[in-house]
Formats: C-alpha cells, structure tokens, sequence
C-alpha cells in the first residue's frame, strides 16, 4: 500500500475527468484499474510463492523465456521503468510544493533531486531501515486519506452526487475510456514491487501472496472512496480544471488553509511510494549481476547492512538524471507502456509454466487459473496498443529502449564466459 498510494490518487483524477463525464464512468474505470492489479497480484503470487529469489520479474522472465528475455526487462527497468517511476514521483513532488514554497523550476528540480538522494541513503543502510521508514509514511499517509474522506463526505454535497452520477456531457470513445485506464493504471502501480525483494522476506510463500493481496484490495477500496468524495464537492467543470484536485476538494470546503495541509500530506504520500520503489527496484540489479549479465559491482552487498548499495546508489543516480531531463508527461507515458509490455510477459509466465514444468513446488495457486492470467494479459495487450495510437513517440521510444537489450546481452554473456563472476564480487 505505501508503494501504491503515491500521488496518482491525487493527481489522475482531473486528468481522467477531462476524457470522460459520468461519475457512474470514473467510478468503473478505477474499479477496473482495481481488477486489473488485483488479477495481476493474484497471478504474481503464485510465481513470486513458486520462485521466492531477490529480482521479482526479472527471474520470473528468466525462467520462463530464458535470460535473454530477463536480462531486456532488467535493463528496461534500470534505464526506465523505475527510474521513470521515482522520477515522474519526484516530478509530482515540485507540482505541489512550487505553490506551497514559492519554488522556482529550478528550486523544484533541486528539491526533487534531494529527495531521491534522501531515500537512495536510506535504502544503502539495509531493508530493515527501508521498512521502517515505509510503515511509517505508510501509516501517515492513510490516516490522512482517511481523515480526508471523512471531511469531504461530511461537507459535500450529495444532490450534486447524485445528478452528475450518470451524466454524459460528450460521447464516449473506446481510445477515450483506453486513455483514462493508463492514467488509473499508473495510480496502482507499485502492486509488484515487493516481489523483488522476496529473497529478503521470511516465509515468502505465506508471506508474499497476503502482502500483494491484502495491499492490492485495500488500496482499491480507499481509491474508490477517495473519488468519490472529490464528487462529493467538486463538479465535473472543476475537477477537470485542476491538476490539484484533493487540494482544491479540501480548499473549497474547509478553506485555503486547509488546502496547504493537504498539499503536506500529499508530499509525505509520495514520499513513501519513492522509498518503496527505491527499496526494491536495485534488488533486479543485484539479481542481473548475479547472473553474470550486469556490472559485476552491483552483485556486491554491504557486509554491515547486507544491502545492494552500488545497486542502490546507480539506481538513485540514474533517477536523478531523468529528473532533471524529462517531462512528467514524457516520463508518465513512456513508464507506463513499457512497464505494461513486461507485466503482461510475466502474467502469461504462470499460464507457461503451468504447462511446462507442472510438478513444480507452487505454495500458493493462482484462483481463477486461467481466467485470471488471461484477463490481466487482454488488458495489458490493450493498454500497449492504446498508448501507441494516442502517443507513438513515447511508444517509440519505450520499444527502442527495450531493443537496445538484446545486442547488450550478448555483450555481458560474452563478457561473462570470458571472466566468470568469482565469490568475492558477491560480497
């Protein structure tokens, strides 16, 4: 939950009511956003049970595919997926605090970056000190959504509620719907991002699957709560004229001030969800040069702390360099598509190995097999072709990304064959 609920809450609900104007339309869309990573969860369970090994997707892939097809997801996640991730976080970040501070562009730059130095020492100093620092942004963060809620139910307005439920001021399109369901989709995302370090967890096969479970519904009920609350104040016409929806639903029920307190807990917020993310994206670093197929530096591991923190520390400096190069529509957009290419790999891994290795031990069963996988993997297939018919530059250059893979493989496995990753580069 600290992963998930970062800024997309916050920040996606003007954006998706400007493609569509029915309540009843928001409502479903971030329902099925739920459904989606709920589906996406259950499947992941059983591998990340099956195959309880620090990289997540990475050794899902790996095993699956082969580490050719590995090794291109973790070079897509180092060079964009999770930089793209904690950068578009840190992006939102100077979104809120430029008005809150007086902030000039290069101040929020300035402050983005400090933030993600903060986390990238945080994490170097282990996963115990990670966690401790992620349950407890966690714990603030739904305390004060949950208090917010309260206060928006409390004013608001239900007539107003009630007559915009089902109201279609426009027509609605299968790209428009398909546009709002990325948007969505970006607010969930995180729901993987514990499987990366289930070489770490005590009991992964009992713990693991109630992790992404319990966080997945929980965050989906407090999504869907939280939308509708901001129905509750706002119109339609004021939600899509604000990029700041939860600061302007809280303003204009309880006053400005109230406002600013809401912009703080919307920064704690992602904060916590750059700490979850740059707790476990270095771990598919680790695992890469374990394998022989990365920087042999980052399978090194702090004696003191035992955490990857050349990993961690590139990780935190490429993030940096993305924040200070790129858009967050440009980061938001190229994130999400290739991420989607790689969650629908993975999904299809459990329909794969059901078929492939059948005795293989499985603590834990996907339910609903194979409807559930085959769901998740039609959303996937449709998530890709929407981004490339609404934006085929940004999709352009995920693909180009993900190519620039597979010629780098041949290079480290060849390095690899030529000096073999010896025990002391693990320590």
């Amino acid at each position: 939950m600290g992963i998930m609920i970062g800024s997309g809450i916050f920040l996606m609900a003007g954006s998706i009511a400007r493609e569509v104007d029915s309540i009843a339309l928001v409502i479903a869309i971030w329902a099925l956003g739920g459904l989606l990573s709920l589906a996406g969860a259950l499947s992941l369970s059983e591998l990340g049970a099956a195959l309880p090994s620090a990289g997540g997707l990475y050794v899902y892939l790996a095993e699956t595919y082969g580490p050719a097809v590995g090794f291109v997801y973790g070079w897509s996640a180092v060079t964009l997926i999770h930089a793209g991730s904690i950068a578009t976080m840190a992006a939102a970040i100077g979104f809120y605090t430029a008005s809150l501070l007086g902030l000039s562009p290069v101040q929020q730059k300035l402050l983005q970056v400090l933030c993600i130095a903060f986390f990238t020492v945080v994490n170097s100093l282990g996963v115990s000190a990670g966690k401790h620092v992620q349950n407890a942004l966690t714990v603030v963060k739904v305390a004060g959504i949950g208090l917010m809620v309260v206060l928006l139910y409390w004013r608001g307005n239900p007539a107003m509620l009630h007559a915009n439920m089902f109201a279609h001021a426009r027509p609605v399109h299968a790209t428009t719907i398909g546009i709002a369901l990325v948007a969505v989709l970006w607010a969930y995302d995180g729901w993987h991002i514990i499987s990366f370090a289930a070489g770490e967890i005590r009991d992964p096969g009992r713990t693991l699957p109630r992790s992404l479970l319990i966080g997945t519904v929980l965050t989906t009920a407090i999504y869907l709560l939280t939308n509708v609350a901001y129905y509750a104040v706002l119109s339609p016409s004021s939600m899509r004229a604000s990029d700041r929806v939860a600061a302007t639903a809280v303003e204009h029920v309880l006053g400005s001030g109230a406002g600013v307190l809401m912009s703080i807990l919307i920064v704690i917020s992602i904060l916590g969800a750059i700490n979850g993310v740059m707790l476990g994206a270095p771990r598919v670093n680790l695992a890469m040069a374990r394998d022989g197929l990365f920087f042999r530096q980052f399978a090194r591991v702090s004696r003191r702390t035992h955490a990857p923190v050349v990993a961690t520390v590139a990780q935190g400096l490429w993030a940096m360099l993305f924040t200070l190069l790129a858009s967050f529509r440009e980061l938001f957009t190229s994130y999400v598509f290739t991420s989607w290419i790689f969650y629908g790999l993975s999904v299809a891994a459990v329909i794969v190995l059901r078929h492939r290795r059948p005795g293989m031990k499985r603590p834990y069963l996907c339910p609903w097999y194979p409807m559930t996988p085959i769901f998740f993997i039609l959303a996937s297939f449709g998530i890709v072709v929407t981004t490339f018919i609404v934006d085929l530059k940004q999709a352009l250059i995920g693909i180009g990304l993900i190519l620039v893979g597979f010629p780098l493989y041949f290079v480290f496995r060849y390095t690899e064959k030529r000096y073999p990753l010896q025990a002391e580069d693990r320590n």
